[in-house]
């Protein structure tokens, strides 16, 4: 996983760039906004870690245009502003989360890994597993041709499921990744979930492609 700081506090930068490292991330650091914007739009990152009061470009704007270029690599603003202005203000332009200096370690960690596991699909954009195809930037997922009429959560379903083709998953993963991170696995809308996909993706066609692994969770696989 590959974290980029954009932090002009060199202690900062270098403490946040050690712990993380320390914890098996690959993690780069730049000290300005500009070099930041640049960096995160030439180069793939799983989360960016975003001061907001930066030179020549601060955080507020740096993260609007990333937005307005369809950029959506998880952020998590870090800084000193701790108003609930602030902070609103930072979700509204389009960051995931907000932690405010002085800060524990653990706590940047654990909010890290939370953005990580809340991640939506990213690369490839595009994803196929026999006759059956998901464009994540159209939104659309069609088999043998065919537009498959899906609920925005089905189609989040059926593009995890094809992120990990051929690849057993875990009713907990599927919940963590596809709902909120508290929403129960044990539930039944799950079930219910999976029921009506397979309505959609499997029924009307010869090949079965979403597979139930008693006990375990789902799998999409074309054998």
């Amino acid at each position: 996983m590959r974290i980029l700081i954009v932090e002009d506090e060199k202690k900062t930068a270098a403490f946040i760039q050690k712990g993380l490292t320390e914890h098996g991330f690959i993690a780069s650091s730049v000290a300005d906004g500009e070099e930041g914007l640049d960096v995160a739009m030439t180069e793939a990152f799983d989360a960016l870690i975003v001061d907001v009061m930066l030179p020549k470009r601060n955080g507020w704007s740096l993260v609007q245009q990333l937005r307005a270029e369809r950029v959506d690599t998880p952020v998590l603003f870090l800084t000193a502003r701790d108003s609930v202005e602030d902070r609103v203000k930072g979700l509204d332009i389009g960051a995931d989360d907000y932690l405010v200096k002085p800060f524990a370690f653990s706590e940047l960690l654990a909010r890290i890994r939370t953005l990580l596991r809340r991640a939506p699909v990213r690369r490839p954009e595009r994803y196929r597993v026999a006759d059956l195809e998901i464009d994540l930037p159209k939104w659309r997922a069609t088999r043998c041709g065919q537009t498959l009429q899906l609920t925005p959560k089905e189609f989040l379903l059926l593009a995890h499921l094809a992120k990990f083709a051929g690849e057993v998953l875990t009713r907990e993963n599927i919940v963590e990744h596809v709902w909120d991170i508290h929403f129960d696995p044990c539930a039944n809308v799950l079930d219910v979930m999976m029921r009506r996909l397979r309505a959609k993706v499997d029924h009307p066609f010869e090949k079965k492609l979403v597979q139930t692994v008693r006990g375990v969770g789902y799998v999409l696989k074309a054998d």
